[in-house]
């Protein structure tokens, strides 16, 4: 019988997180999921339970260090040995630079950025003895160009993707696999349904992104031979610009 293990997800929302989850708790894993408030993730987490599969939901403020210690801890002490690691804080605000506050740049870096450097920190601690697991970060098209109006979110995506370079230059070696996924379009969500109905009305003739198609391309890198290791993805609809 396979090892049990543990599939983390940081920002396991309704769509692209939620379905992450779904898809690592199909293959067998004991999935834990994080908000800041546990209570929002109850319908995901009786959902994975009816369909047969082990979640956890965990209140968890990423951004605080002692916090993200306790978690993993917790994680590999109570449930299993962490496997995977998937970071998926979001972020995405538009504000002027005249208008951009020093809270609000920081805020956005400490949620984007930040927290996926304790994320990805604190996972490596736990797999590098064992040498083997996988850490993905979700990225953006803000993640490789600044928008206008998106200094603040840019800044800290293209934060997030340098962190995830470097790990994967010194973990790699060690085993462990790293690789940053950059989703570049428009996700079916409510908030793109709510914010962008012209782009929404595309979801029939698949003009915007499946989360679960999203979380099969994750399940794919985790499951890659290391002898043929995805370090960047990117994603987006068929009729997307790029």
């Amino acid at each position: 019988m396979a090892e049990k293990q543990a599939a983390l997800v940081i920002g396991a929302g309704d769509a692209t997180g939620g379905a992450i989850a779904k898809r690592f708790a199909r293959e067998g894993f004991e999935t834990c999921v994080v908000r800041r408030h546990a209570d929002k993730l109850q319908p995901l987490v009786e959902e994975i339970s009816a369909a047969g599969g082990a979640a956890h939901a965990f209140g968890t403020d990423a951004r605080k260090e002692e916090e993200m210690i306790a978690l993993i801890d917790q994680i590999e002490t109570d449930i299993a040995p962490l496997g995977v690691a998937v970071f998926n804080i979001g972020a995405n605000v538009n504000f002027p630079i005249t208008e951009t506050t020093s809270r609000v740049y920081f805020k956005v870096w400490e949620m984007a950025a930040f927290a996926g450097f304790l994320t990805g920190r604190e996972a490596a601690r736990k797999m590098t003895p064992r040498g083997r697991g996988t850490i993905i970060f979700t990225g953006a098209t803000a993640s490789v160009r600044g928008g206008s109006g998106f200094s603040a979110f840019s800044g800290a995506k293209h934060a997030l993707r340098a962190l995830a370079q470097s790990m994967a230059r010194e973990l790699g070696p060690k085993g462990i696999h790293v690789a940053h996924s950059i989703i570049d379009g428009a996700i079916d969500t409510q908030w793109i349904a709510e914010n962008f109905p012209d782009r929404y009305a595309t979801k029939s003739d698949d003009g915007i992104l499946n989360p679960d198609h999203i979380a099969d391309a994750y399940w794919w890198l985790h499951t890659q031979p290391r002898d043929a290791w995805t370090h960047e993805l990117d994603l987006r609809p068929w009729a997307e610009k790029f």
